[in-house]
Parts: structure tokens; sequence; C-alpha cells
């Protein structure tokens, strides 16, 4: 279900948002539904982590819980981890500025890893401000597995293997 959650940047910077008390009112939906059908819950989250989290307390997340192109801090890393949430990291993982974020991909156990592939302005290094693309994933994994001192291969038989155990997708 989703992509879901919070966004209190375009709140701010956007006539046309929704307000946070709508915005919370329509995620508790979205995670009931997600917890009425089973389905993995896609969270959107930009400037609202304390929020985020607090109303997957209250209303009680379903059994998977993506955090799609997480970006938050080491401390809230910890906390979605803790919570079982996987964690989806998207290019800019690979940005010279972002040693936070990697320390929070460090952080993260194998099993709730996953890399992004729905990220269009989020592009890795080499290509960032260009259009992201499905080739440029493996930028974004490669950075990955050398944050978490593993190869390649390994990474991407990890990230393949969590896909395919949150999204129910089959073996190839």
């Amino acid at each position: 279900i989703g992509e879901t959650g919070l966004d209190y940047y375009w709140t701010i910077h956007s006539e046309t948002c929704a307000d946070p008390a709508t915005q919370k009112d329509v995620f508790a939906w979205h995670i009931d539904l997600a917890n009425r059908t089973g389905k993995p819950l896609m969270i959107h989250n930009r400037d609202a982590d304390r929020d985020l989290l607090d109303v997957l307390a209250a209303e009680g997340a379903p059994e998977t819980v993506v955090m799609h192109c997480f970006s938050g801090p080491v401390p809230i890393a910890r906390e979605c981890v803790d919570r079982g949430y996987l964690l989806s990291f998207s290019g800019t993982v690979t940005f010279a500025n972002s040693g936070e974020l990697r320390e929070g991909a460090a952080l993260t156990p194998d099993e709730q890893i996953l890399v992004e592939t729905d990220a269009p302005f989020l592009t890795p290094h080499p290509y960032r401000g260009q259009p992201n693309q499905s080739y440029c994933v493996p930028y974004t994994a490669r950075v990955l597995a050398e944050t978490r001192g593993v190869s390649a291969e390994e990474m991407a038989a990890t990230l393949g293997a969590n896909a395919r155990r949150a999204f129910s997708l089959p073996l190839r």
C-alpha cells in the first residue's frame, strides 16, 4: 500500500499540499488498509520523522513496512531497524556529503535493507543531476556493499532476497 506517509516539506513550500492533520488521517487509513489486506506498506517521509513513527506506532504497523528512499538521521534509522522496518536506500547514499546516511545503511541488518528502483530525482553518483534510470541501481548497490564491507555480488543477493520476501515475488 502506498507510497504513503507524511510530507511536511511540501506543506511549507506548496499551497496545494494537505495540512499535517489531514496527512495523518489519510496515513492512518492507509496503515489500516495494509493491515486488513496483509500488503506491505511503502512509506514516503519528508521532514516528518517523529510524527510518522508516532502514527505508525499508534495505528499498529503492518508486518512489512518499507521506508522508501530512506534519508533520516542515524537515530531514526536505528529506531526503524528496532521496529523491524526495511530501509530502502536511494542514490543519495552515494553522495560525498551523505556520511550519516551511509552510517544508517551500515547499521541496517542484512534482512532489512533494500535499494531504490523508483526514485526519479535521486540519481546516484556519477549520474547525479540526470534522470534516474534502472541502469543506475547497481551504482547505489555498490556503495551499499562498500559501506557494509561486503562484495557487490553478496549485496546484490541480499537485496534481491529481501525484495522477493518483502513483496512476495517469485524466485527467478
